[in-house]
């Protein structure tokens, strides 16, 4: 076998991805991109705040600017900013060496598992979840456990709570949820804080939370509860990808809570995972987001796709959660096999991507960060397609 054995589980999984990447590519040519109703990927496209390329520009024609290392945690100013907004916002006391710039939430994932993690523990996470925490599970040599959530897509405590072994290092969760839409409450996740407290010290080791938040200002009406009021042993991470809509530039960072278990150690061990992965997070946008801490796209854009997705599938015959976050609608598949439902859609121009690959079997991810003719284009498909398999 040309490639590693434990590589090649990876690649097929990965393989998902790229052949709906392909086959939208072959749809558009072949039927024209007005004809092909493309909800496969999550690329955001609404544009970034004007003030983020009026920031791009002045730096890049000021002199002063640098390109070159710098820490491997980040510039401090730009850390300290960070620092700054989390502080004003959220009422803790961060200090920016409990701050880490990453490429982006993957890269802040990647740094904090492998800065936790003994090989063969556990991460767990509720179901369904981001298609890539597998991937993530596995650079760092951890075992992907998933635990059943509630019918809405909400915290089941109690099955959490029953998942959770000697062998659970970490519990990573992802609010406002992909591919969901859900948007977890303080109720909930105050009693998600007290079954990882109880479980450490019955264990005798510390269960870290991971928050996963590169939505969370993509919300609708909820709020995301802060979280690090949750559980004091809590890292927080997220990217600039959604808010900002600068996706492909890959800078985000992660937040240690000052009161977690080694705090300080937990940090200086990111930094160098971060050393690792790719020595540091962009120098360029770095110095961008330093500036532009709090500012966020248009989240107007996206509620209004939204509402219109929701009542032309609903009219269709659809069932589905209204999203309270993300850019995602999750329906029910009107077929068992979610797989083969997705070829049904084809026959009418739509892509989607299957529930099973996020571990939710029986539903299908649609990503509303498209153009609003691509969704109301789409309604007579989606409507054909359920009639046909009824």
């Amino acid at each position: 076998m040309p490639i590693a054995d434990k590589m090649i589980k990876m690649v097929e999984a990965a393989s998902m991805i790229k052949k709906m990447f392909e086959e939208g590519s072959q749809m558009k040519e072949k039927y024209g991109a007005d004809n092909v109703f493309d909800f496969s990927l999550g690329n955001p496209d609404v544009p970034p705040p004007d003030v983020v390329k009026q920031t791009l520009l002045e730096l890049i024609n000021n002199k002063n600017t640098s390109h070159g290392y710098m820490l491997n945690s980040g510039y401090p100013h730009v850390r300290q900013a960070v620092a700054d907004y989390l502080n004003k916002k959220y009422g803790v006391e961060l200090t920016p060496d409990l701050v880490v710039m990453t490429a982006g939430a993957a890269g802040a994932l990647n740094d904090i598992l492998r800065a936790l993690i003994n090989p063969g523990e556990d991460i767990l996470t509720p179901a369904p979840y981001f298609v890539g925490y597998n991937q993530y599970a596995f650079i760092a040599n951890a075992n992907l456990k998933t635990v059943s959530s509630l019918d809405n897509f909400h915290l089941d405590i109690d099955a959490i709570k029953n998942a959770i072994t000697e062998n659970t290092r970490v519990m990573l969760i992802n609010s406002p949820n992909n591919p969901t839409g859900a948007v977890y409450n303080k109720a909930e996740l105050q009693m998600l804080g007290e079954v990882l407290d109880k479980a450490s010290q019955r264990y005798g080791k510390r269960i870290y939370l991971i928050s996963d938040e590169p939505y969370r200002k993509i919300v609708y009406g909820v709020e995301v509860p802060s979280m690090f009021d949750i559980y004091p042993h809590t890292i927080v991470l997220t990217s600039y990808s959604k808010e900002l809509s600068l996706a492909g530039e890959r800078i985000g960072y992660l937040a240690i809570h000052p009161e977690a278990e080694d705090a300080n150690l937990i940090a200086g061990a990111a930094s160098v995972t971060n050393t690792m992965m790719y020595v540091n997070a962009p120098a360029l946008f770095q110095q961008v987001v330093g500036q532009l801490q709090g500012v966020t796209i248009d989240i107007e854009i996206y509620r209004k796709r939204r509402d219109m997705f929701c009542e032309g599938l609903s009219v269709a015959g659809y069932e589905f959660d209204i999203p309270e976050g993300a850019f995602y609608l999750f329906p029910k598949s009107p077929m068992e096999n979610d797989l083969e439902f997705m070829n049904v859609l084809k026959e009418q121009n739509i892509l989607a991507a299957p529930g099973t690959a996020f571990g939710g079997p029986g539903h299908f991810r649609l990503s509303y960060a498209v153009p609003e003719k691509t969704i109301t284009g789409s309604f007579e498909g989606f409507k054909r397609a359920l009639e046909s398999v009824k």
